[in-house]
């Protein structure tokens, strides 16, 4: 079992100039506005409301670094979680979007310390065009030392069948829900793997 040993609120940041230094291995949480980043981070972490989720869809602007240590048997690693600002959020002006597009798209391609891409989709909502797009666009710029991993949220909304074809569809797919809690061990082991 792999448990959390320390969990915390580091810093926010605009852009990839005003981010951190990047001292350990990251793991940077992408995907569409009200995909449930926020509320997945809390569930990885045992915490209620380290991330701050927001009720408006697309309000959460900054990139939020967290300094995270979780435990596998007596070993220890370190690393930091990334939450990144939505994509696809329909209320912000034409040119406050594409000043948040590229400050995230700078940040995907230029920050070094990142290690797995966890990109979440909603169960309910599984081949949305701009999930695709996002997709091939961190695919198009990954580098030999990063990986993508693919994860469902809100699985808890799904029925058996539905997560019967979910699973047909995608091989071996990662089904969460922060509500259940379902998955959230498996997901904290795999990242564990992936970045170490």
């Amino acid at each position: 079992m792999t448990k959390v040993k320390k969990a915390l609120f580091l810093t926010s940041a605009p852009s990839i100039k005003e981010a951190p230094p990047p001292t350990l291995s990251e793991v940077a949480f992408i995907g569409r506005s009200n995909v449930g980043k926020s509320s997945l981070i809390n569930a990885l972490l045992n915490r209620k409301n380290l991330a701050k989720s927001s009720s408006t869809p697309g309000k959460t602007r900054l990139i939020n670094f967290f300094d995270v240590e979780l435990q596998k048997d007596e070993k220890v690693f370190p690393m930091r979680f990334v939450d990144l600002p939505g994509y696809g959020y329909a209320k912000a002006s034409k040119s406050l979007k594409n000043e948040w597009q590229k400050s995230l798209s700078d940040f995907l391609r230029k920050r070094e310390a990142v290690r797995l891409f966890l990109m979440l989709r909603d169960a309910r909502h599984p081949q949305m065009e701009i999930d695709l797009r996002a997709l091939e666009f961190i695919e198009s710029i990954l580098r030999g030392d990063q990986k993508i991993l693919i994860v469902f949220t809100k699985a808890d909304k799904l029925k058996q069948k539905e997560l019967a074809s979910l699973k047909k569809k995608f091989d071996d797919p990662f089904l969460v829900s922060s509500t259940t809690r379902r998955g959230i061990e498996e997901l904290r082991e795999e990242i564990v793997k992936e970045v170490f």
